[in-house]
Protein backbone atom coordinates (compact mmCIF):
# COMPACT_ATOMS: atom_id res chain seq x y z
CA UNK A 1 0.00 0.00 0.00
CA UNK A 2 1.30 3.70 -0.80
CA UNK A 3 0.60 6.45 0.74
CA UNK A 4 1.01 9.53 -0.65
CA UNK A 5 0.65 13.15 1.21
CA UNK A 6 0.95 16.46 -0.19
CA UNK A 7 0.14 19.39 1.31
CA UNK A 8 1.79 23.03 2.46
CA UNK A 9 4.24 23.91 4.67
CA UNK A 10 3.15 23.45 8.60
CA UNK A 11 0.08 22.13 7.62
CA UNK A 12 0.27 18.91 9.30
CA UNK A 13 1.20 16.00 6.34
CA UNK A 14 4.76 15.75 8.31
CA UNK A 15 3.32 14.47 11.74
CA UNK A 16 0.16 12.77 10.10
CA UNK A 17 2.74 10.65 7.82
CA UNK A 18 4.80 9.39 10.39
CA UNK A 19 2.18 8.88 12.56
CA UNK A 20 0.33 6.62 9.42
CA UNK A 21 3.31 4.90 8.99
CA UNK A 22 3.36 3.56 12.26
CA UNK A 23 -0.31 2.62 12.38
CA UNK A 24 0.43 0.55 9.50
CA UNK A 25 3.67 -0.77 9.88
CA UNK A 26 5.21 1.07 6.56
CA UNK A 27 8.37 2.68 5.89
CA UNK A 28 8.30 6.88 5.69
CA UNK A 29 10.29 9.16 3.69
CA UNK A 30 9.87 13.17 4.13
CA UNK A 31 10.76 14.10 0.87
CA UNK A 32 11.04 17.47 2.46
CA UNK A 33 14.14 16.63 4.30
CA UNK A 34 16.11 15.46 0.97
CA UNK A 35 15.73 19.53 -0.55
CA UNK A 36 16.49 20.79 2.61
CA UNK A 37 19.19 18.68 2.76
CA UNK A 38 20.64 19.98 -0.67
CA UNK A 39 20.28 23.09 -0.07
CA UNK A 40 22.06 23.65 3.51
CA UNK A 41 24.80 21.10 1.91
CA UNK A 42 24.87 23.84 -0.99
CA UNK A 43 25.34 26.45 1.36
CA UNK A 44 27.82 24.62 3.40
CA UNK A 45 29.88 24.08 0.53
CA UNK A 46 29.44 28.38 -0.53
CA UNK A 47 27.26 26.66 -3.74
CA UNK A 48 24.80 29.13 -5.13
CA UNK A 49 21.98 27.75 -4.85
CA UNK A 50 20.73 29.15 -8.36
CA UNK A 51 23.48 27.04 -10.02
CA UNK A 52 21.40 24.25 -11.35
CA UNK A 53 24.38 22.36 -12.40
CA UNK A 54 25.84 21.90 -8.72
CA UNK A 55 22.98 21.80 -6.98
CA UNK A 56 22.06 18.76 -8.78
CA UNK A 57 25.30 16.73 -8.49
CA UNK A 58 24.91 17.71 -4.72
CA UNK A 59 21.55 15.89 -5.25
CA UNK A 60 22.61 13.10 -6.63
CA UNK A 61 24.88 11.94 -3.81
CA UNK A 62 22.49 13.38 -1.18
CA UNK A 63 22.23 11.53 1.97
CA UNK A 64 19.95 13.51 4.82
CA UNK A 65 21.39 11.57 7.66
CA UNK A 66 24.46 13.23 6.90
CA UNK A 67 22.64 16.08 9.02
CA UNK A 68 20.84 17.26 12.15
CA UNK A 69 17.26 16.82 11.43
CA UNK A 70 17.08 19.92 13.54
CA UNK A 71 19.32 21.94 11.74
CA UNK A 72 17.18 21.00 8.63
CA UNK A 73 14.47 22.50 9.96
CA UNK A 74 15.52 26.15 10.43
CA UNK A 75 13.84 28.67 8.45
CA UNK A 76 17.05 29.45 6.58
CA UNK A 77 17.87 25.60 5.45
CA UNK A 78 13.87 26.07 4.36
CA UNK A 79 13.80 29.04 2.67
CA UNK A 80 17.50 27.62 0.69
CA UNK A 81 15.19 24.06 0.14
CA UNK A 82 12.55 25.70 -1.57
CA UNK A 83 14.69 27.77 -4.08
CA UNK A 84 16.89 24.52 -5.39
CA UNK A 85 13.31 22.77 -5.68
CA UNK A 86 12.44 24.75 -8.07
CA UNK A 87 15.35 23.46 -10.45
CA UNK A 88 14.59 21.03 -12.88
CA UNK A 89 17.89 19.06 -12.70
CA UNK A 90 17.71 18.89 -9.03
CA UNK A 91 14.34 17.31 -8.83
CA UNK A 92 15.43 15.11 -12.25
CA UNK A 93 18.64 13.92 -9.36
CA UNK A 94 16.05 12.86 -6.81
CA UNK A 95 13.36 11.18 -8.40
CA UNK A 96 14.77 7.57 -8.83
CA UNK A 97 15.34 7.18 -5.08
CA UNK A 98 11.86 8.69 -4.03
CA UNK A 99 10.78 6.41 -6.88
CA UNK A 100 12.12 3.85 -5.14
CA UNK A 101 11.07 4.01 -2.07
CA UNK A 102 8.07 4.09 -2.81
CA UNK A 103 8.51 1.55 -4.92
CA UNK A 104 9.32 -1.07 -1.84
CA UNK A 105 8.05 -4.52 -1.27
CA UNK A 106 5.06 -3.99 1.17
CA UNK A 107 4.25 -0.19 -0.18
CA UNK A 108 5.29 3.40 1.65
CA UNK A 109 3.96 6.42 3.04
CA UNK A 110 5.64 9.44 1.43
CA UNK A 111 4.97 13.20 2.33
CA UNK A 112 6.18 16.25 0.06
CA UNK A 113 4.31 18.46 -2.70
CA UNK A 114 4.37 16.32 -5.86
CA UNK A 115 4.45 12.50 -4.71
CA UNK A 116 0.60 12.01 -6.12
CA UNK A 117 1.26 13.98 -9.04
CA UNK A 118 4.89 12.97 -10.14
CA UNK A 119 6.76 10.72 -7.67
CA UNK A 120 3.81 8.05 -6.93
CA UNK A 121 0.86 8.89 -9.60
CA UNK A 122 -0.26 5.41 -8.77
CA UNK A 123 -0.53 5.53 -5.23
CA UNK A 124 -3.41 3.55 -3.25
CA UNK A 125 -4.18 6.66 -0.98
CA UNK A 126 -3.73 10.46 -1.99
CA UNK A 127 -4.06 13.08 0.33
CA UNK A 128 -3.80 16.50 0.22
CA UNK A 129 -2.98 18.36 3.64
CA UNK A 130 -3.64 21.94 4.03
CA UNK A 131 -4.53 24.66 6.40
CA UNK A 132 -5.31 28.74 6.73
CA UNK A 133 -1.84 30.76 5.96
CA UNK A 134 -2.51 32.24 9.21
CA UNK A 135 -3.01 29.07 11.39
CA UNK A 136 0.12 27.74 9.35
CA UNK A 137 1.80 30.79 10.40
CA UNK A 138 1.40 30.30 13.60
CA UNK A 139 2.32 26.49 14.01
CA UNK A 140 5.50 27.42 12.05
CA UNK A 141 6.41 30.39 14.64
CA UNK A 142 6.21 28.04 17.74
CA UNK A 143 8.05 25.23 16.32
CA UNK A 144 10.61 27.92 15.54
CA UNK A 145 10.67 29.41 18.56
CA UNK A 146 10.88 25.97 20.41
CA UNK A 147 14.00 25.74 18.27
CA UNK A 148 15.45 29.58 19.61
CA UNK A 149 15.26 31.14 16.58
CA UNK A 150 14.19 35.03 16.89
CA UNK A 151 11.43 35.68 14.78
CA UNK A 152 7.75 37.02 14.69
CA UNK A 153 4.69 35.46 13.31
CA UNK A 154 4.44 38.08 10.78
CA UNK A 155 7.71 37.64 9.55
CA UNK A 156 6.64 33.55 9.13
CA UNK A 157 3.69 34.19 7.49
CA UNK A 158 5.29 36.39 5.32
CA UNK A 159 7.52 34.03 4.57
CA UNK A 160 4.84 31.45 3.95
CA UNK A 161 3.05 33.05 1.66
CA UNK A 162 6.32 33.50 -0.72
CA UNK A 163 7.33 29.99 -0.39
CA UNK A 164 3.60 29.33 -1.39
CA UNK A 165 3.78 31.17 -4.57
CA UNK A 166 7.50 29.56 -5.57
CA UNK A 167 6.03 26.13 -4.63
CA UNK A 168 3.07 26.58 -6.78
CA UNK A 169 4.37 28.47 -9.52
CA UNK A 170 7.68 26.29 -10.13
CA UNK A 171 8.04 24.46 -13.49
CA UNK A 172 8.77 21.50 -12.44
CA UNK A 173 6.35 19.47 -10.62
CA UNK A 174 4.55 22.26 -9.09
CA UNK A 175 3.01 21.94 -5.37
CA UNK A 176 -0.58 20.90 -6.31
CA UNK A 177 -2.92 18.13 -5.21
CA UNK A 178 -3.23 15.03 -7.86
CA UNK A 179 -6.88 15.18 -9.26
CA UNK A 180 -8.10 12.37 -7.31
CA UNK A 181 -6.64 13.57 -3.55
CA UNK A 182 -9.13 13.79 -0.60
CA UNK A 183 -8.57 16.93 1.13
CA UNK A 184 -7.93 17.10 4.59
CA UNK A 185 -7.84 20.44 6.27
CA UNK A 186 -6.24 20.50 9.84
CA UNK A 187 -6.95 24.22 10.25
CA UNK A 188 -9.01 23.57 13.31
CA UNK A 189 -8.07 20.09 13.59
CA UNK A 190 -5.92 18.30 16.11
CA UNK A 191 -3.66 15.79 15.34
CA UNK A 192 -5.51 13.02 16.96
CA UNK A 193 -8.61 14.19 14.54
CA UNK A 194 -6.26 14.70 11.60
CA UNK A 195 -5.39 10.97 12.37
CA UNK A 196 -8.40 9.45 12.45
CA UNK A 197 -9.75 11.52 9.39
CA UNK A 198 -7.04 9.87 7.36
CA UNK A 199 -7.39 6.51 8.91
CA UNK A 200 -11.41 6.39 7.76
CA UNK A 201 -9.94 7.52 4.37
CA UNK A 202 -7.33 4.72 4.00
CA UNK A 203 -9.92 2.22 5.49
CA UNK A 204 -12.24 3.31 3.09
CA UNK A 205 -9.71 2.44 0.54
CA UNK A 206 -8.79 -0.80 1.88
CA UNK A 207 -12.46 -1.72 2.10
CA UNK A 208 -12.90 -0.57 -1.95
CA UNK A 209 -10.23 -2.34 -3.58
CA UNK A 210 -11.03 -6.31 -1.67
Amino acid sequence: MIIAIDGTTSSGKGTLAKRLAARYGLPHLDTGLLYRAVGKAAMDAGVELADEASCAAIAAGIDPARFDERELRTAGVGAAASIVAVLGDVRRALFDLQRKFAKREGGAVLDGRDIGTVIAPDADVKLWVDASVEERARRRFLELSGMGEATTQGAVLVQLKERDARDSQRKDAPMKPADDAIWIDTTRMTPDECLARAVEIVEAKRKAKR
